[in-house]
């Protein structure tokens, strides 16, 4: 009965990651819009909560800052999820100065998924300065586009707090993933997510 329930928790597990595998290959190649391509005239709290979910690339680092935090345990499964957007809503406000970073941005977007998608293949559990010192590095360079857009909102604030809590709503998602996930296989399978994150990066580098 017990090796029984066993295989069928195994099957579970191995049924909702390929469900995950395939959702994320499936947006990767769907939709490869960036959600810091936007122009035009932005609306308020919609559009910004919208923004992180719509840039796959967005949504896939912030996923991933929730998955390592989970795989790390302890006092990161909180302090990194709440250094992102602190760190990320200082990038969107020097984004709307524009300190006149281009090129770099778009560079350190896609870097960001390699970054912490290796991480989580890997496994590594790092010092908990080096984990935040990565996490902070990456959010700036999320915020800042988000900050170039900003001004062009119907109502900013409400723009910047929208693109804030849905930020902060895909760092749960991924804390929930990766625990959830976590128990199966011995974490491999968040381990594959991570590679899955990575290779994503390096697409977005190459692109």
């Amino acid at each position: 009965m017990r090796d029984a329930t066993r295989r069928n928790k195994n099957r579970a597990a191995r049924r909702l990651a390929g469900q995950i595998l395939a959702l994320t290959l499936t947006a990767l190649f769907a939709s490869p819009a960036l959600a810091h391509e936007a122009t035009g005239l932005l609306g308020g709290f919609g559009s910004g909560f919208g923004h992180p979910l719509a840039g796959f690339d967005h949504f896939l680092a912030m996923l991933a800052v929730g998955l390592w935090g989970a795989q790390m345990g302890g006092r990161s499964i909180w302090t990194l999820p709440a250094t992102f957007p602190l760190i990320m809503c200082i990038g969107g406000v020097l984004g709307m100065i524009d300190i006149g970073l281009g090129a770099q941005i778009e560079t350190g977007i896609a870097l960001s998924l390699v970054v912490l998608g290796g991480a989580i293949a890997a496994r590594w559990i790092a010092p908990e300065w080096a984990a935040l010192a990565i996490v902070a590095v990456f959010a700036f360079f999320h915020g800042y586009p988000h900050g170039q857009e900003a001004p062009r909102a119907v109502d900013p604030a409400a723009y910047t707090v929208g693109f804030v809590v849905s930020t902060g709503l895909i760092h749960i998602l991924g804390i929930g993933v990766g625990f959830g996930l976590g128990r199966f296989f011995e974490g491999k399978i968040v381990r594959a997510l991570g590679l899955v994150i990575a290779a994503c990066g390096v697409y977005f580098l190459v692109t």
